[in-house]
C-alpha cells in the first residue's frame, strides 16, 4: 500500500527550508526518552539552547526494547522521564509535554491519533500564519510525526523534519532502531515531500561517543541536571573496561547550533521498501538533505558550555 498523496511543495521553498535557518526557530522535540540515555542529553540541550530555538513542546515517542514491555509502556516511561528532566530544569510540564502514540502505524495511510500528533498539527497551523516553519526534531520512532502528517496532510507546507534515523545509504544494512520499529512511519516521511533532513546513525551520529571519565570532567559544576546525566550514563554503561557510549540524539540539535561542524548534501529522497531498505529514487523525486559528517568535539563543547552557563545562573 502506497502512502497517501500529499500536497505538492514548491521545490524552491523546500530547498530554502533545507538550508540552515538564520534566525530563532520554533520547534518540537519528539523523543523516546527512556529508551537509553542519549535522549536525556538531547532534551537538556534543546531546553538550554534558547538563543537558537524556542521549544514549544516535547512529545513522547513509543519504543519497545529491554527497557519496556510494549510500545505503549515505552511511550509512558518516556513521558515520565521527560517530566523528571523538566523538573530538574525548573520547566513546567503542563501544556508542554505530551503523550504520544501507544503503538506503531499499521500502514502508510493510517495515523495513530495521540495528544502528541494533535499538538504537532496545532503548532504547525499556528506557524502557517507567520509564514515560518515549525521544526520537528525527532529522535525515536517517527510515529508521532508521521501521524501528524496523516491527520492533516496540509502541514507538509509548514514543517521541517530533522530525524536521527536509518543508516548511511552505503551501509551494508539499514536495520537501525528508530527506523525498523516503525517502517511505515518512515515511509510516510520519505514519501511526503516534507522538508526533511536525515542524520544517519552509523557513519555519522556514531561519531558522538563519550566515556564516563570524560563525562565526570564535563559534568563537574553543572548542577543537578549534570549529575543526573552522568548517573544515567554510568548506570547504563556499567563498569566495562574502556567503555564508551554514543550520545546519538544530540546530533539533531547540534546540526542547528554547530554549523561549521556539519557537512551535508541534497539528494533525491530514496524510497524505502517494507523492510526499511533504501530503494533508488524514481525520476522527478523530491529532494531531501542528508548529513554526511559531524565534528564531534564542537557538539560536546557546545552542550556542556550551555550546561555550565545554566549552572552559573542558578
Amino acid at each position: 500500500m502506497d502512502s497517501i498523496p500529499f500536497p505538492a511543495l514548491d521545490p524552491a521553498l523546500r530547498r530554502a527550508r533545507l538550508d540552515l535557518p538564520t534566525e530563532l526557530v520554533d520547534a518540537v522535540l519528539d523523543t523516546d526518552t527512556f529508551n537509553e540515555v542519549d535522549d536525556q542529553f538531547a532534551l537538556t540541550y534543546a531546553l538550554l539552547a534558547t538563543e537558537t530555538l524556542r521549544l514549544r513542546a516535547v512529545t513522547a515517542a513509543p519504543f519497545l526494547n529491554s527497557r519496556s514491555t510494549s510500545p505503549a509502556d515505552g511511550m509512558e516511561k518516556s513521558f515520565e522521564e521527560i517530566g523528571r528532566i523538566l523538573a530538574l530544569l525548573d520547566h513546567p510540564a503542563e501544556g508542554f509535554a505530551f503523550r504520544g502514540s501507544t503503538g506503531y502505524l499499521p500502514d502508510r495511510r493510517t495515523p495513530v491519533d495521540s495528544a502528541a500528533a494533535r499538538r504537532i498539527v496545532e503548532l504547525a497551523r499556528e506557524q502557517r500564519q507567520s509564514g515560518k516553519a515549525l521544526y520537528v526534531f525527532a529522535i525515536g520512532a517517527i510515529t508521532n510525526v508521521a501521524s501528524a502528517l496523516l491527520l492533516d496532510p496540509e502541514i507538509v507546507r509548514d514543517l521541517v523534519v530533522v530525524w536521527l534515523g536509518g543508516h548511511d545509504r552505503n551501509h551494508p544494512d539499514n536495520r537501525e532502531f528508530n527506523l525498523y520499529q516503525d517502517v511505515p512511519a518512515a515511509q510516510v516521511i520519505f514519501d511526503s515531500g516534507v522538508p526533511f533532513l536525515q542524520v544517519p546513525c552509523c557513519t555519522v551520529a556514531e561519531l558522538l561517543a563519550t566515556t564516563p571519565a570524560e563525562l565526570r570532567e564535563l559534568c563537574a559544576d553543572t548542577g543537578a541536571i549534570g549529575e543526573f546525566l552522568l548517573n544515567r550514563t554510568c548506570d547504563f554503561i556499567g563498569n566495562g573496561f574502556a567503555a564508551s557510549k554514543v550520545i546519538w540524539d544530540i546530533s539533531v540539535i547540534g546540526w542547528l547550533r554547530c554549523r561549521e561542524g556539519y557537512r551535508s548534501e541534497l539528494i533525491p529522497a530514496p524510497r524505502l521498501d517494507d523492510s526499511g531498505r533504501y530503494l533508488d529514487a524514481p525520476a522527478g523525486r523530491h529532494e531531501m538533505r542528508v548529513a554526511t559528517h559531524i565534528q564531534r568535539d564542537q557538539v560536546f563543547a557546545d552542550l556542556f558550555t550551555l550546561l555550565r552557563k545554566h549552572a552559573a545562573r542558578n
